[in-house]
């Protein structure tokens, strides 16, 4: 027979509690606060346009900010995505699960929303959870206590904003578009419940096409002549057939009226699916002042590059520095953004219990293989920037660990104090940060992506693969499903599947 523990006498009991009260919270005062935690991620910021990462190319176009954080953080140069595409990917952050787990799989409806985000998991645990910028999912935020979130894609001129506190309606707001959600972001860190330790989620709309910067930087890096990639001229003779069918060139694919702003033109010359319409549609957004100092900035260099009439070579040239230049601008106005964030925990003492996380939502290729956009699991669109500074560690460290947009979400909740639940798929970074970058024991070899969006405007074939740090191993499929670029789909005859092995 089991012999139970005597008990206590009640009147004891009753004398005992009042003298532990005191006892009890002099140990929660003394307790260590639980980390704040900061999501940065921009839409399309390639890694190359990432000064701290060293590329030509953002040697001219320094991010002096983001560098800051490299700096005092980690630099990661193995960080990749489960799938190189806008919603997919914010998908994989919010759950911690793959596409076909998640039922994110393109940019149209898909998400499972019964299942758990990890914003949820915060606020259960005490956290104030907050997100502004792009959601771009076909649900509501979910999980969290505040939000002001862009109506799809975004604008980046007078952008229009859903919040906990406007009924569901859309309201614009003047003024440009990182700008007005570094505001946001300000303003969560002004009225946060200050008893509680947050998260914040600070989602840019920047980089994303058509490259609208703003009007301060207009006129930035035109003195500049961009380093144009060595395989700029590629013609893919010597690749399979899924580079061949992409839709994704800047030469035939990038239009010089919505994408590089010569709204003079009236006709796009490549016969392109993009309309005059679409980019007025933007430019129309802006203020009186504003559209001015557009006019006055892009009126004149228009203009004379309609009077040089450039063909070939040149032209394709000329598209690349265009390009480029106005990616870069939008990037200058991200890295402000971050200098003002992290002003912000230095001033009002949180920078030394908050883990800040600078990253995008996939890569970009900025003029490689003729290339813009992204979709492929070729390294350029694959990988993706991060950087991460965690209070007490070491600065300027560079970690080759093989990481994924899948680990943001186990990681945030090992902050937390709270365990992952079993089918999260990511895994916490912690170990790598606490190991000053380097990667533990146990860790992954292998890395998985898919890519399932075609149809699509810029004819990407689905692939999936597998890659280690040398070799990447792609299966492309779905060729019967090709678009053309009339934005029609045809079918082809049979089905084709391709096997290729390619170097990192």
């Amino acid at each position: 027979m089991e012999h139970l523990p005597n008990p206590i006498p009640y009147g004891l009991l009753l004398v005992a509690l009042p003298a532990l009260a005191p006892m009890a919270a002099a140990q929660q005062k003394d307790a260590p606060k639980r980390m704040n935690i900061i999501h940065i991620m921009t839409d399309d910021h390639s890694y190359q346009a990432l000064s701290a990462y060293g590329h030509p190319l953002s040697r001219q176009a320094p991010t002096p900010n983001m560098d800051r954080l490299a700096s005092e953080g980690i630099r990661f140069d193995k960080a990749y995505v489960e799938n190189s595409l806008s919603t997919p990917s914010r998908a994989c952050l919010m759950t911690g699960l793959y596409s076909h787990q998640n039922g994110q799989r393109t940019l149209g409806k898909g998400i499972d929303t019964t299942v758990t985000f990890v914003s949820e998991l915060l606020r259960n645990a005490g956290y104030q959870t907050a997100i502004v910028g792009k959601w771009h999912m076909q649900c509501e935020p979910k999980g969290f206590d505040w939000f002001y979130v862009l109506r799809g894609q975004g604008e980046y001129y007078t952008p229009t904003f859903k919040s906990h506190l406007s009924g569901g309606e859309y309201i614009p707001e003047e003024g440009y578009a990182t700008e007005r959600i570094t505001a946001h972001a300000i303003d969560f860190l002004e009225h946060r419940d200050t008893d509680k330790p947050f998260c914040l989620y600070v989602h840019h709309k920047a980089p994303h096409r058509n490259w609208m910067p703003s009007t301060k930087y207009l006129d930035l890096y035109e003195d500049v002549t961009f380093p144009i990639p060595d395989n700029y001229y590629d013609t893919w003779s010597d690749k399979g057939e899924a580079a061949k069918v992409q839709r994704m060139t800047i030469d035939k694919d990038m239009t010089l009226i919505y994408d590089l702003k010569v709204e003079e033109l009236d006709v796009e010359p490549t016969g392109a699916p993009h309309p005059k319409r679409a980019l007025l549609n933007g430019l129309n957004r802006m203020d009186s002042v504003s559209r001015a100092k557009w006019e006055a900035a892009y009126g004149p260099r228009n203009q004379a590059f309609l009077e040089s009439n450039l063909e070939g070579k040149e032209l394709l040239e000329w598209k690349f520095q265009r390009y480029v230049r106005d990616y870069l601008r939008c990037i200058r106005s991200v890295d402000d953004s971050v200098g003002e964030i992290l002003e912000y925990l230095d001033t009002h003492g949180l920078a030394d219990n908050t883990i800040v996380v600078y990253t995008s939502d996939q890569g970009f290729y900025m003029g490689e293989h003729g290339w813009f956009d992204k979709r492929f699991m070729y390294e350029e669109s694959f990988r993706t920037p991060l950087i991460i500074r965690y209070p007490g560690g070491k600065g300027g460290l560079v970690s080759n660990a093989f990481v994924q947009n899948l680990d943001f979400a186990p990681t945030y909740l090992d902050v937390a104090g709270v365990d992952k639940p079993k089918e999260m798929s990511g895994r916490s970074l912690l170990p790598v940060i606490k190991h000053s970058g380097k990667q533990p024991l146990r860790w992954r070899k292998y890395m998985y992506y898919h890519y399932y969006d075609l149809p699509s405007e810029h004819n990407v074939l689905k692939h999936d693969g597998v890659a280690d740090k040398r070799f990447k191993l792609i299966h492309f499929y779905g060729g019967e499903n090709v678009s053309i670029r009339a934005n029609a789909y045809c079918s082809r005859e049979g089905s084709w599947l391709h096997l290729q092995k390619v170097m990192l």
